[in-house]
């Protein structure tokens, strides 16, 4: 993103009446927030508040991609690792899927939350959807020991 303050605008249009200026919005923040994470910082709560509350698929599966960018507080942490695992239930599985993504993200600076996760992430790769069974069988090999 060339202009960085116009981040602010992006980040107010994930708030839309518009479910597809929402959509639009949750993938352009995704993709600007893998190049430069640091533009999340100043919407870390309304980005967390809205991780909870987000009922459209496509957001739920961006934010589960950006929430694990931020420099989370224990509680925050344990906010989210609650409410990813709520998104580990979603009709979606794009959704799962990314879930899934967030939590061994996650966990990588996490030991305890490492061994719920590779519990997570075994399960997935006998009993998810093609697309969870081949992300988990990726994520198990990365996740630390």
């Amino acid at each position: 993103m060339r202009t960085p303050r116009r981040f602010a605008e992006l980040i107010q249009c994930l708030w839309s009446d518009d479910p597809i200026v929402r959509m639009r919005a949750a993938d352009a923040s995704e993709k600007v927030s893998g190049r430069k994470p640091e533009l999340l910082k100043p919407y870390k709560a309304e980005l967390l508040g809205l991780l909870a509350e987000a009922k459209q698929i496509e957001m739920r599966w961006h934010l589960a991609q950006m929430i694990p960018r931020l420099h989370l507080t224990q509680s925050e942490n344990q906010r989210v690792i609650e409410t990813l695992q709520i998104y580990l239930e979603d009709e979606s599985s794009i959704v799962r899927t990314f879930a899934l993504q967030a939590l061994a993200d996650l966990s990588q600076n996490d030991a305890g939350l490492r061994s719920r996760v590779r519990g997570l992430l075994e399960g997935s790769a006998v009993a998810g959807t093609a697309a969870m069974k081949a992300r988990a069988r990726k994520l198990l090999k990365g996740l630390k020991s």
